[in-house]
């Protein structure tokens, strides 16, 4: 169940973040939006795809980066956990041709609203 709302989260974080955020998009690309032999032919297709990768980082690899980084979070009072996250959305950025976020700023608010709905699904569970 548990996987099931952090991809949930993800995918309509992801959607809320290409409608509200300047410079967020998520487009099909032509002759490379191919994964695991499939071809990705509509923008729904993508956004499960990209949403589900990012819901099962943030439930499977996340923890992990979270300890290790935990001295860094302790000193930064917390900060660094935005930074951490921050990364790994740019992650999805850099390995999926099909999300651009230009800029800082909507790498920043597209974050902020994942990291909202995550917190709003983990209220519910």
């Amino acid at each position: 169940m548990k996987l099931i709302l952090k991809i949930l989260a993800a995918i309509l974080g992801i959607f809320l973040a290409t409608k509200f955020v300047p410079g967020v998009s998520l487009k099909i690309v032509p002759g490379k939006s191919i994964y695991f032999g499939i071809e990705l032919t509509q923008g729904w297709q993508i956004l499960i795809l990209v949403g589900t990768v990012l819901g099962l980082i943030n439930l499977f690899i996340k923890p992990i980066l979270n300890l290790i980084s935990l001295p860094l979070k302790i000193l930064t009072l917390g900060f660094f956990s935005l930074i951490l996250n921050m990364g790994i959305i740019w992650f999805l950025d850099v390995f999926f041709a099909e999300l651009q976020i230009l800029g800082l700023k909507a790498l920043f608010f597209t974050t902020l609203i994942i990291w909202i709905m995550n917190l709003i699904l983990d209220i519910k569970e």
